[in-house]
Order: C-alpha cells, then sequence, then structure tokens
C-alpha cells in the first residue's frame, strides 16, 4: 500500500474519450512525479460483441488494432513527458471487472486514476458507470478526472 501519497503503481484504464486522455495526462504527471510505473489499460469489452448476430473474429481484431494505435500514441506521449516505466495492456472481458480487481492485483495497482466518464451512454444509463463501479469496489486508491 502506498504511504504519504506516493504511489508507485499507477493504472490509468482508456477509452478514447475526453475524460480518459484527461485521467492520462494527470496519471503521466504522477508517476513522473513518484518516480511510478505506469499501466495504461484499454478494456474490450466482449459483452458488445455477443449479441451481433453475425459474430466475425475479425471485428474483435478491428477494435484490438484500432485500440493499439491510439495505446502506442499514448505511450510515446507518457514517454515524451519523461515517464521511464511505462506500459500498456489491451484486456477482453467486463471492464467493471477487470479494471475494478483482475487488473489491481495482477499488476499491484496502488493507484487508479479514470476519467469521470467513458464514451459509452447507453451502457451508463442502463447498468451504470464503469467508474462509479470502480469507486465503489476497488480496494485501493481511485482518483476520478473531469475533462476541463
Amino acid at each position: 500500500m502506498a504511504t504519504e501519497l506516493n504511489y508507485k503503481n499507477i493504472m490509468v484504464p482508456v477509452d478514447g474519450s475526453k475524460e480518459a486522455e484527461a485521467a492520462l495526462g494527470k496519471a503521466i504527471a504522477v508517476a513522473k512525479r513518484n518516480n511510478g510505473f505506469l499501466h495504461i489499460l484499454h478494456v474490450i469489452d466482449t459483452r458488445a460483441f455477443q449479441n451481433v448476430a453475425d459474430f466475425k473474429t475479425s471485428m474483435v481484431e478491428q477494435v484490438a488494432e484500432t485500440a493499439k494505435k491510439t495505446l502506442d500514441a499514448y505511450l510515446k506521449q507518457a514517454k515524451d513527458a519523461g515517464v521511464e516505466n511505462v506500459e500498456y495492456t489491451i484486456e477482453y472481458g467486463s471492464p467493471k471487472d477487470i479494471i475494478g480487481h483482475q487488473a489491481v492485483e495482477k499488476l499491484n495497482i496502488d493507484l487508479i486514476m479514470m476519467g469521470a466518464t467513458g464514451l459509452n451512454a447507453i451502457e451508463r444509463l442502463l447498468i451504470g458507470s464503469v467508474t462509479e463501479y470502480v469507486t465503489r469496489s476497488a480496494k485501493v486508491d481511485t482518483l476520478i478526472v473531469r475533462a476541463k
């Protein structure tokens, strides 16, 4: 656990939204200031593909390829800002469970920094926001960042 707010393993989940990009910018600053490790995480919600009648692996591959290009740019942004220890991961499954639990344990995260809202307004209305869930259930400090 972090002491005196000296976080060493910072995770920032990103989805391409302005809020996620604002969180990334602040996470880069915290990682740099604390000489910490920055983990950039993107979760491809596989539930979005389960209802597609004509499910094709190529659809998932296209989504992953688009995410990889964005994450490569985020990785470069962090390195250009002076963060030495940075990596990204693309996971598949439920964003709530992966961000709130699985990735925290797997990566030994002590701080999650995430945007106040993401891209999927329909999911937010129907089953609650990922941010709200992570804030309530994660066992580590969670900082919610708002885009200006």
